[in-house]
Parts: structure tokens; C-alpha cells; sequence
């Protein structure tokens, strides 16, 4: 499975800003060893149900330890026995857009 995911703290640091929080979320995500990406708006992730939703788990309670509230955006594309599909979906399109 593939999961998409925001997660922002309310309160942030005396400037408003929430990016060394969000940092953190990102932190775990990179030391969990599985597949992911992180863009503007998201964090991407790729692997078992089971592993995926902990890394999820461990990155909001990160957050949390900064912030006395935090905000979980989700999206999930589920599709058993398919692996890769973080970056074949990508090369999928580009193939297409080459057409």
C-alpha cells in the first residue's frame, strides 16, 4: 500500500512556524527503511498495512511532543500483491505523457 500523509501541529514555535515539528514526522519516516517520498504537501510512504500505519503512529506522536495538538491528513491507495508502486505509478504517467 501506498499512504500519503500531512500532519501539521497546532500551536507551533513563537513564530508561528511548524517546520521543525514537522521535521521530526519526516525524521521517522526516513529511519523506518521503507520506501517514501516527501513533497510540498505530503509524505508518501510504501509497504504493509501493519508497518505503514506505525511509522504513521510514530510520526504524530513526534509531532505531538511539540505540540499539544496535531492535525492527520490520510490517503491510501490499497492494492495487494503490488510492490514498487511509488515510483512505477510515476513512470506510468511520464510513459504516457511521452505518447
Amino acid at each position: 500500500m501506498i499512504v500519503a500523509f500531512s500532519i501539521s501541529p497546532s500551536g507551533g514555535d513563537e513564530t508561528g512556524g511548524v517546520g521543525d515539528a514537522v521535521a521530526e514526522a519526516v525524521r521517522v519516516v526516513r529511519a523506518s527503511g521503507l520506501p517514501n517520498e516527501t513533497n510540498a504537501m505530503f509524505t508518501n510512504i510504501e509497504g504493509e498495512w501493519d508497518e505503514v500505519m506505525a511509522v504513521v503512529k510514530q510520526a504524530v506522536d513526534a509531532v505531538a511532543a511539540a505540540a499539544p495538538r496535531v492535525s492527520l491528513v490520510l490517503k491510501a491507495d490499497i492494492r495487494p500483491g503490488h510492490t514498487g508502486q511509488l515510483t512505477a505509478k510515476v513512470q506510468r504517467i511520464e510513459q504516457a505523457l511521452e505518447l
